[in-house]
């Protein structure tokens, strides 16, 4: 009897089959016209078949390894919710770093699928089409698991529920919006350096990875699957941005100049978003893992630096802001923090003094700067409440004009003086939080004349209710803030107090007698 038997394919053999062998060049129109964008940017690519995955993961070996994921983090899901995990967690404090994280991520991960969607569309080789491709399924895939981890919490406290509506108006939501609205509007070339080098190994890395870590120090193995579940595509997300760079470099010497500008720009703008994440690290989570400074110290200027090493043989240098960001590593959590406790009613989520235990801890690892600069803050701040007089800022912030944060950093060399940087562009004057992002906007002005600002939107009278005359004589233009952002007010204030604070102690007494 004669049976045939057919061979299976190696892993090479597949991933050509599954990527090159299903492309084909156009006939009825030419191939730069179906690909508009390719060359717009200045980048020339002479050879696109040179680009190859080193997974070589394909679209049917993705769907087998996802599905096995999926049902493993859904039963940790699962379980999570029907046993109260949400009474788990150290203490009612560290709620608060879920609305902050899973109000700020979802929205993101959802611009990412989109953003990788379009360059799919817009990549003319078929390896970097079938990755894309992957990729923006991956980041659905976290905005929807993000989603589930946010649902239980959301049955329970309050502050949660209007993230999609906050994301685009929120003043300290804007920074990522604006990040992620950046990188989708520029080319399919800026947009991998942005996303897929300086997002992904600036700063997922250090959110998905001691951040994480923390969330389960602290009982909240919910958060801790998802984010470790996700870190798992985000080590196949990095090698793509990193092969897309080398992809560039090697294929003509004009890339060089266009991707080290790119470089420059985006790890600055990563590092600026990274400031909240810090925050988080440093002064949120009840039980600390790591500070923000060794975070950064791991996974910034070794891992990062060790990187650019490897990249210098093609002519990259160290982003111009990695200096910066040295000096910066001392400062950015402790000013966010207070940046975010000036302002009690502008957040859906509480804040606080730290502890006594909690200062001793940010003075050791901060030995250089917090007792200096930062300490005498809090001790003023915490004899305040205790007479009644809890800070309150009830002003607009002001935002940088690039990366839209709050202008609250120090001057390069001296803690104690406000960086503070302006330009007139066509009559106009523009502020910035940074040298760095001037020079980013004096490159691309008109781009950035066009960055949306919620406070100034509020100032201009774009943020009152419909019906409410915003040229009476008496028109308030923050008044009505709030109630733009569909602000929650039981999540608003101190933490101390709360309606939060006092139903999870309620809660948890309970469920402990029982």
């Amino acid at each position: 009897m004669d049976m045939k038997v057919a061979k299976k394919l190696g892993l090479k053999e597949r991933y050509t089959l599954m990527t090159r062998d299903l492309a084909w060049d156009t006939t009825y129109q030419p191939m730069d016209k179906v690909f508009p964008q390719v060359a717009y940017e200045g980048i020339k690519i002479h050879d696109w078949d040179k680009w190859e995955d080193p997974f070589r993961l394909t679209m049917d070996a993705y769907w087998k390894y996802q599905a096995e994921k999926e049902r493993k983090l859904y039963a940790i899901l699962d379980a999570f919710n029907q046993n109260n995990g949400h009474l788990s967690v150290t203490d009612a404090r560290y709620i608060n770093v879920l609305k902050l994280f899973l109000g700020s991520t979802p929205p993101l991960e959802l611009m990412a699928a989109r953003g990788f969607s379009m360059m799919g569309r817009h990549m003319q080789g078929a390896g970097p089409r079938v990755a894309c491709q992957m990729q923006a399924v991956d980041e659905y895939r976290h905005f929807q698991t993000q989603i589930h981890s946010i649902s239980n919490y959301n049955k329970y406290y309050h502050g949660m529920d209007e993230f999609a509506h906050q994301q685009s108006r929120m003043w300290y939501l804007s920074d990522g919006k604006s990040f992620f609205d950046d990188a989708i509007t520029a080319g399919p070339f800026e947009f991998m350096v942005a996303i897929g080098f300086a997002f992904e190994y600036v700063l997922t890395n250090i959110l998905f990875v001691p951040f994480i870590s923390g969330a389960a120090y602290n009982g909240d193995m919910a958060a801790m699957t998802v984010g470790f579940s996700a870190q798992s595509d985000e080590a196949r997300h990095m090698t793509l941005g990193l092969e897309c760079i080398k992809f560039m470099l090697e294929q003509d010497p004009d890339n060089l100049p266009i991707v080290q500008r790119w470089i420059d720009k985006w790890t600055w703008r990563g590092t600026r978003k990274l400031a909240s994440v810090g925050m988080m690290m440093d002064y949120m989570l009840p039980k600390r893992i790591m500070s923000f400074k060794e975070a950064w110290e791991i996974y910034f200027e070794q891992n990062g630096g060790a990187l650019f090493n490897d990249l210098a043989r093609y002519g990259v240098t160290v982003p111009k802001c990695f200096a910066q960001t040295i000096e910066e590593k001392e400062h950015v959590t402790h000013q966010s923090w207070i940046g975010f406790y000036m302002k009690p009613d502008a957040t859906p989520f509480h804040t606080w003094v730290p502890s006594a235990e909690e200062l001793d801890w940010l003075s050791e690892k901060y030995p250089n700067t917090f007792d200096k600069y930062y300490r005498p803050v809090y001790e003023y701040w915490a004899e305040q409440e205790k007479a009644g007089n809890r800070f309150n800022n009830k002003t607009q912030p002001m935002n940088c004009q690039v990366c839209v944060s709050t202008i609250k950093f120090n001057e390069p060399g001296d803690p104690m003086a406000q960086c503070f940087r302006e330009t007139v562009y066509q009559g106009e004057k523009y502020h910035f939080c940074s040298d760095h992002c001037q020079d980013i906007f004096a490159h691309e002005p008109e781009k950035y004349v066009q960055t949306y600002i919620s406070s100034h939107q509020a100032l201009q009278g774009n943020c009152a209710p419909e019906g409410v005359d915003v040229n009476a004589p008496d028109f308030n233009p923050g008044a009505h803030i709030a109630e733009y952002w569909k602000l929650d007010k039981r999540a608003t204030g101190d933490f101390n107090g709360s309606e939060d604070q006092k139903n999870f102690a309620a809660w948890r007494d309970q469920a402990t007698k029982n």
